[in-house]
C-alpha cells in the first residue's frame, strides 16, 4: 500500500521544482524556449491523467475532442475551459466526491488523498482533492515564495488563515513547516481564536511575520492598539505576506510599524500561482508549475497586451489526483510589462484585481467591489471598512466607516467615487464597526464587499 512517505520521490520533486537559491538560479538562467519545453513535458503527463477521469472525458468529448487530438501544450487553446460551476455539477451528479478526482482505484492501489472543501458561504461547499505528490509540490511552491520574500528559520509566523474543512490554514502550515523551518502559530480566523487572544499570542510568542488576508490583518492592528499592546515595542513584526493590493501594503506597513508587505496569489484548487519577490515589482508566475492564461472576460479570447483578463490556470504538477487543465478562476488580473528587476525570465502579473463573476455592471460600467477600498484610502477619515449594495433597480449604495464625518465629507467621497468610477453612487457614512455584521470581517478570511439584490 502506498503511504504519504513513499507516494513520491522528494529529491525528484525538488529537482523538478527548485527552491531557495536554486530557484533564483533557475529563474535567472532558463530561456523562454527551455521553459516552454519543460512545461510541455509536464503538461503531457497531466493530459494523460485527465483522460482517465469521467469529468474530462465528458467535458472534452462534448467539444468533439478525442484522445490524440491534443498533442501538447501548443494545442491547449483547443480545449474548453471549465470553472467551479462544472465542478459543482460533477459533485451533484456523482456525490459525494464528483468524478474529477480520478482516484477511483482499488484500495491497495489508491494513492493517499487529501480532502478539503471551500467555505461554502455562497452555497454547497466544493470538494478540493490533492494527491500526496501534488500536495507536496503546492507546499514547496508556497515555501519557495515565502523564502523568496525573505522568510528565515528564526522567524515566528503568526497565521490567520482558516482551518476546519477549508484548505487555507492547513496548506499554509504545511508549507511553512515542510519548506522553511520557521516556527508556526496556527491562530486561524477570529472565530477560531478571538482577535484579542490573537494579538496576545503575537506578543507572548514573539511573532515576527504575519500571514493572512489584508482586511483581517488591518483589524488585528486596531485590536492591538485598543488593548494597549504597542506595535514596535510589544509586538515586533518585520514582514507580512498574504493577499493584498498596493494600497493595502502602504496602510498595513504603517499599522505594523513599517513592516515589509508582500502579496501572493492562488486559489484553493491550485495552490499558489504567483508571488512577489524582494523587488515587489509584480507577482512572478511560477511557470515551472503553472501555465497561466489571461482571457478576455466577455469573449474568452486572449486578453490584449496590457489588458485585463480572467486568470485561467493549468497545473503542470497535478498528474496524480484531480488534474487541473484550463480552470477559469474568474479572478481578474493583467500582465506586467518590462523586464524583471531581479533578472528572472518569468512572466509577472499585477495580482488580484477583482472577480469577473462578482463584477457589477452599473450603467454599462464594469465595477469591482474589492477595488473600492483603495480608491477611498486618500480620504483621511476613511477607516478601511465598507460594504456595497446594489438594489433591484441597479442603484449602487456604498456604506463606509469613517472616524468622523458630516454632509460635506459624504458629498466629497461621493464626488471622488464618481470621478474614479465614472458612475453615480449613493454614499452612506457609518461609525467604526457598524458594517461588521454585513461584511463578517471577524468571521471570514475574505470579508463580504457586495450585496447584490438583483440576484
Amino acid at each position: 500500500m502506498k503511504t504519504w512517505f513513499n507516494a513520491f520521490d522528494a529529491d525528484e520533486l525538488v529537482r523538478e521544482h527548485p527552491i531557495g537559491n536554486a530557484f533564483a538560479a533557475f529563474a535567472e538562467t532558463i530561456s523562454r524556449d527551455e521553459l516552454f519545453a519543460r512545461q510541455d513535458r509536464l503538461f503531457r503527463r497531466c493530459l494523460a491523467c485527465a483522460w482517465q477521469t469521467g469529468f474530462y472525458q465528458r467535458l472534452w468529448g462534448a467539444a468533439g475532442i478525442e484522445p490524440g487530438d491534443i498533442r501538447g501544450l501548443a494545442d491547449i487553446d483547443q480545449l474548453p475551459v471549465f470553472d467551479k460551476g462544472d465542478l459543482m455539477a460533477s459533485l451533484e451528479a456523482h456525490p459525494p466526491f464528483g468524478d474529477f478526482g480520478g482516484f477511483g482505484l482499488p484500495d491497495a492501489e489508491r494513492p493517499p488523498v487529501v480532502m478539503h472543501t471551500t467555505s461554502g458561504t455562497t452555497g454547497r461547499p466544493q470538494v478540493l482533492l490533492f494527491g500526496a505528490k501534488s500536495r507536496e509540490v503546492q507546499n514547496l511552491l508556497l515555501g519557495r515564495i515565502y523564502r523568496l520574500q525573505g522568510l528565515r528559520t528564526s522567524d515566528v509566523v503568526h497565521s490567520v488563515y482558516g482551518h476546519g474543512m477549508i484548505n487555507g490554514g492547513h496548506y499554509v502550515r504545511e508549507a511553512v513547516l515542510h519548506w522553511t523551518n520557521a516556527l508556526f502559530l496556527s491562530a486561524g480566523t477570529g472565530i477560531e481564536t478571538p482577535s484579542i487572544r490573537q494579538v496576545e499570542l503575537m506578543r507572548d510568542f514573539g511573532a515576527t511575520v504575519l500571514a493572512g488576508f489584508a482586511d483581517y490583518l488591518k483589524r488585528l492592528a486596531e485590536v492591538a492598539g485598543a488593548q494597549g499592546i504597542a506595535i514596535g515595542r510589544d509586538i515586533r513584526i518585520r514582514a507580512l505576506s498574504g493577499q493584498m493590493g498596493r494600497e493595502d501594503k502602504t496602510l498595513l506597513s504603517d499599522l505594523w510599524g513599517g513592516a515589509e508587505c508582500f502579496d501572493w496569489y492562488g486559489v484553493g484548487d491550485t495552490g499558489v500561482i504567483a508571488g512577489e519577490g524582494p523587488d515587489r515589482d509584480g507577482l512572478y508566475v511560477l511557470e515551472d508549475a503553472h501555465y497561466l492564461e489571461l482571457l478576455d472576460i466577455d469573449s474568452g479570447a486572449p486578453a490584449p497586451v496590457g489588458g485585463q483578463g480572467d486568470m485561467v490556470c493549468t497545473c503542470l504538477f497535478k498528474d496524480d489526483v484531480y488534474p487541473i487543465i484550463r480552470f477559469n478562476t474568474h479572478d481578474v488580473s493583467m500582465e506586467r510589462q518590462g523586464a524583471s528587476s531581479l533578472g528572472f525570465n518569468l512572466r509577472r502579473i499585477e495580482g488580484f484585481m477583482g472577480r469577473s463573476d462578482n463584477m457589477v455592471k452599473i450603467k454599462g460600467i464594469n465595477f469591482f467591489p474589492q477595488a473600492l477600498g483603495p480608491l477611498l484610502d486618500e480620504v483621511p477619515q476613511f477607516l478601511g471598512e465598507y460594504i456595497c449594495r446594489v438594489n433591484a433597480d441597479g442603484l449602487l449604495t456604498v456604506t463606509v466607516e469613517v472616524s468622523e464625518g458630516d454632509q460635506n465629507l459624504s458629498n466629497g467621497m461621493q464626488a471622488l467615487l464618481k470621478r474614479k468610477l465614472g458612475i453615480e453612487v449613493a454614499l452612506e457614512l457609518a461609525s467604526k464597526g457598524e458594517t461588521a455584521a454585513l461584511t463578517e470581517i471577524d468571521r471570514r478570511q475574505k470579508p463580504i464587499r457586495l450585496i447584490d439584490e438583483r440576484r
